[in-house]
């Protein structure tokens, strides 16, 4: 920043200018006329309002600030669609390098933008309270507070995630068996791999935790001729499971219940799946949730944990306030290592781990290419404020999975019997 720019009141524009490291990679416009970054740039991040401005300097987050901007629509963006803004994403990520202002410049800025914008505005409604705020609702991970997280973000609307995920209704990653496999032929190849590697075979009893809304169970029967129980805590995910597992014949092999699997009270499962549970239940419950898992298998039974894992374990377990209060409440991702040693650690034997992180890309970008495909009935189901949420976080965690800042691992695992015994050939079968 010049010694001019010290001495006299900035436009928003310049001031977000005077931040940067590097020259803008795309164009800035604000409410009060200012304008920085090339003119023929091909996206431009547009301040609409004093509230947007006000969420973007309240905030000690930046994404955060951003985020509740851009939900809010008080910070547009111009050259993508909301449904899928990856592109832009993409430059904003790579081409916005932020230097530390001196303490006379910070005092410039925020002179000339208004102290009062330092004043948090009202978050979107679709804003979770902040953790500490989450405290009234219970103990982190209570059955209480869990069920709260998992409300906030699965029951959205049945027909909002019909026309985001596609026929399969499957929200995890799916498994592209080649380059141009489409969305519903992956999410069936993921179901039978994850069959596969539990060795599922007629007869044999099957536990889903976190099911969703049921693929996993209804594959196992349809397919395997398995009786399978799944749980969520979902109650609009078990009712949509229900009516599938109904309409489809399935009723005297599949079920789904809306039950914290904390509350399941059979056992002797010849195999458990957990397929994007294991992301809600807290680091801390690892030795508990497969404690559980264990005690819930016979021996020899399988346990197939399909969970997003940090790429480090430099990184923190628990994720951005974006993430934290928009997507996944309550939400932890640990490094696969520490999953590995949970498992071992509860007594079962790990047999084979897989990274599959490219496919959850391949997978987001479908979602995203779904969701702007039927952006007008996203919108008219759950408001422009929830679509633009989906949007955004897909988009990002698209970009995230890409860069090797997230992953996802199957860790594939058995009980061991009294004699030593694990029930696996001497190479593996699937």
């Amino acid at each position: 920043m010049t010694q001019s720019l010290l001495t006299r009141k900035l436009t928003i524009a310049e001031a977000f200018d005077s931040l940067m490291r590097e020259p803008l990679p795309l164009r800035v416009t604000a409410y009060d006329g200012s304008a920085a970054g090339p003119e023929d740039a091909p996206y431009r991040v547009h301040i609409a309002t004093e509230r947007g401005l006000g969420y973007m300097m309240s905030s000690i987050d930046p994404d955060l600030g951003l985020g509740r901007g851009y939900v809010s629509g008080d910070v547009q963006v111009f050259g993508t669609h909301p449904g899928d803004p990856y592109e832009a994403l993409v430059v904003l990520k790579k081409g916005i390098k932020f230097r530390r202002p001196s303490p006379l410049e910070l005092v410039t800025i925020i002179r000339s933008l208004g102290i009062s914008h330092l004043v948090p505005p009202t978050p979107p409604a679709e804003e979770a309270p902040s953790r500490v705020r989450r405290l009234f609702e219970g103990f982190r991970h209570s059955l209480t507070r869990d069920a709260e997280a998992i409300h906030h973000h699965y029951d959205v609307s049945n027909r909002f995630y019909e026309l985001v995920l596609g026929p399969s209704m499957a929200y995890t990653c799916a498994v592209f068996p080649r380059e141009d496999a489409t969305l519903e032929e992956a999410q069936e190849t993921k179901f039978d791999l994850v069959a596969r590697k539990l060795d599922l075979k007629s007869g044999q009893r099957l536990l889903d935790l976190g099911c969703g809304w049921g693929g996993m169970v209804r594959h196992a029967a349809k397919e395997y001729g398995v009786k399978a129980l799944g749980v969520t805590l979902s109650q609009q995910q078990a009712e949509w499971a229900q009516e599938e597992i109904k309409r489809q014949g399935l009723d005297d092999l599949a079920e789904v219940r809306f039950l914290d699997y904390r509350l399941v009270e059979e056992g002797d499962f010849d195999a458990v799946s957990s397929i994007g549970l294991t992301e809600h239940i807290g680091v801390r419950n690892y030795p508990a949730y497969f404690g559980f898992i264990e005690d819930k298998l016979k021996p020899e039974g399988r346990l197939l944990n399909h969970c997003i894992t940090r790429a480090n374990g430099h990184q923190p377990t628990k994720p951005g306030e974006f993430i934290d209060r928009y997507v996944f409440p309550d939400g932890e991702l640990a490094a696969p290592g520490l999953l590995v040693s949970a498992v071992h650690d509860a007594g079962m034997e790990v047999h084979d781990v897989e990274n599959i992180r490219i496919h959850y890309a391949k997978t987001l970008a479908g979602w995203c290419a779904n969701l702007a495909a039927n952006w007008d009935e996203c919108v008219a189901e759950v408001g422009e404020n929830t679509a633009r949420v989906w949007g955004l976080y897909m988009a990002g965690s698209r970009l995230a999975f890409e860069e090797n800042e997230i992953q996802l691992h199957h860790i594939l695992a058995a009980k061991v019997g009294d004699d030593g015994s694990n029930g696996f050939p001497l190479r593996p079968t699937w």
